[in-house]
């Protein structure tokens, strides 16, 4: 069993399929075996992203995704937990993806969300990012392909 967080920014509307985030992000971790994991997904604008990837990164200008690794362990209730850390995305960024890369915005935000995953586990992509039409080489992108394909069927819009 995994937990997940899934929150809003501030002052933003929840879309229509944001009760859907927490079912596919635990498909997701049990698609890779995860267990035990506590993972927090925050939805906001450009212009908090932007913020964010200036301060963490030193890039003054929006991006899709964030993450923000955690590693630490607690224990409740529940039982023993690994906070593998924070998702950030851009709600404003998702159909500009999907635009450049030619995919529904379903498909591009399933992949947003597998990409955060494999992130705060520990996973890097390097310089290597998927360009539209081009071959995937990187283990990390192949991987978030793969498990993309397993979750083919899930729909949130």
């Amino acid at each position: 069993m995994n937990r997940i967080l899934v929150s809003m920014q501030e002052g933003l509307s929840e879309p229509e399929w944001f009760n859907k985030v927490q079912e596919f992000e635990s498909l997701v971790l049990q698609k890779l075996g995860y267990d035990g994991e506590e993972i927090s997904i925050l939805f906001c604008n450009d212009a908090f992203i932007k913020d964010l990837n200036s301060r963490f990164r030193n890039i003054d200008k929006e991006t899709d995704i964030l993450s923000f690794e955690n590693g630490e362990e607690y224990e409740d209730e529940e039982g023993k937990w690994l906070c593998i850390g924070d998702m950030i995305i851009s709600l404003e960024t998702l159909p500009k993806n999907a635009e450049y890369f030619n995919v529904a915005q379903n498909e591009e935000l399933k992949r947003l969300l597998i990409h955060g995953t494999l992130h705060l586990n520990g996973m890097d992509h390097g310089e290597a990012h998927i360009e539209s039409g081009s071959k995937v080489e990187d283990e990390m992108l192949c991987l978030q392909e793969q498990i993309l394909q397993q979750v083919s069927d899930f729909n949130f819009f």
